[in-house]
């Protein structure tokens, strides 16, 4: 199994700050989502994510987040087994300093 690339809340913050279009995905449930997400996220739960292969682009890189990275760990070890190229975002919404919507 092939290791999953990572980034950093505060890398992501930056990257987020310097304007870069990003591909944030998160996977947490509703009352979960209802507490705040990173603007720009879109909120495809964990389960949904296997009937919904065909929102994403193998063309893309796309950052996953949940609330600690274990489910959005989970979500992309399965997306990268499928041909996606993902990232997580370590410590998730536990560790997100940045804006919330």
């Amino acid at each position: 199994m092939e290791e999953i690339q990572i980034i950093t809340p505060e890398d992501l913050k930056k990257k987020l700050e310097q304007g870069e279009k990003l591909e944030l995905v998160d996977v947490r449930e509703e009352e979960e989502v209802a507490h705040g997400m990173i603007p720009g996220a879109k909120h495809l739960r964990m389960g949904d994510i296997p009937a919904n292969l065909d929102y994403f682009d193998k063309d893309k890189e796309y950052i996953f987040i949940c609330r600690s990275s274990a489910r959005s760990g989970n979500v992309c070890y399965y997306l990268q087994e499928q041909g996606y190229k993902v990232r997580n975002m370590t410590g998730g919404m536990l560790a997100w300093q940045g804006e919330v919507k």
